[in-house]
């Protein structure tokens, strides 16, 4: 067995963020009797992305993203608001709710009895580790590492020597990091010198991002058995 410690993004690798994300924007919108039209979504999603370009820059601090995200967003549709009691009451929703990727409890349930399994995750702490609790996900693994905590996001090479750092596994050649995100996950795992699987279930194109290449693409979760078992050769994109 090559691989004796898999570092597992969870949304939209284990869990399928995006679909629970619009219910819950949608419930913090009806809370405040705000509609949320397609123009609404389509400015908070440009400015949660800048807000989080900034951050991973190193140009604000974490608080601001959260917290002005919403704010921000509806003051360009002439809405006044509260950032602070919208974040906390979106955190609330996000949390209440989860859907499991399609194989993603049979294939953690599977590797855990073989391999050390840990999250590396962008999102917030406690939100994820309830949604990983309700999920039934939380018992297969025996670390989770957010960015909340250690205060850098993937791919920032701090975020993985932190990890890397308290799990005392110098031998790099062991670990495989499993992501959706070729920008986080698979070059955070490149810059570590860690093998890394593209976890692709729609086949999207690389394009512009195709100077990252990942040591497996898969587009399903129980592909990962066979790597994991060392039963194939890497698949190189």
């Amino acid at each position: 067995m090559k691989y004796s410690t898999l570092l597992f993004d969870l949304d939209g690798t284990l869990l399928d963020f995006d679909a629970y994300e619009q219910i819950a924007l949608e419930n913090l919108f009806s809370e405040h009797n705000v509609p949320f039209t397609s123009e609404i979504r389509n400015t908070y999603d440009l400015i949660n992305k800048n807000l989080w370009l900034q951050y991973e820059k190193g140009e604000i601090p974490f608080d601001q993203v959260l917290n002005s995200r919403f704010s921000e967003a509806l003051k360009l549709h002439n809405l006044e608001i509260d950032g602070c009691e919208w974040e906390n009451k979106y955190r609330e929703y996000l949390a209440d709710g989860y859907f499991l990727i399609d194989g993603a409890l049979e294939i953690c349930e599977k590797l855990s009895k073989t391999h050390r399994m840990i999250i590396v995750t962008n999102g917030i702490r406690n939100t994820q580790i309830k949604r990983l609790r309700m999920s039934g996900l939380y018992k297969f693994f025996s670390e989770i590492f957010d960015s909340q905590s250690i205060g850098f996001q993937k791919p920032d090479r701090r975020f993985f020597e932190h990890v890397i750092n308290y799990i005392d596994d110098k031998e790099l050649d062991k670990l495989l990091i499993i992501g959706d995100s070729p920008n986080t996950d698979i070059l955070g795992g490149i810059n570590m010198g860690i093998d890394t699987c593209w976890f692709n279930p729609s086949n999207k194109m690389l394009s512009g991002l195709n100077m990252i290449k990942s040591t497996y693409t898969i587009n399903h979760l129980s592909e990962l058995q066979e790597i994991c078992e060392n039963l194939i050769i890497n698949n190189k994109i």
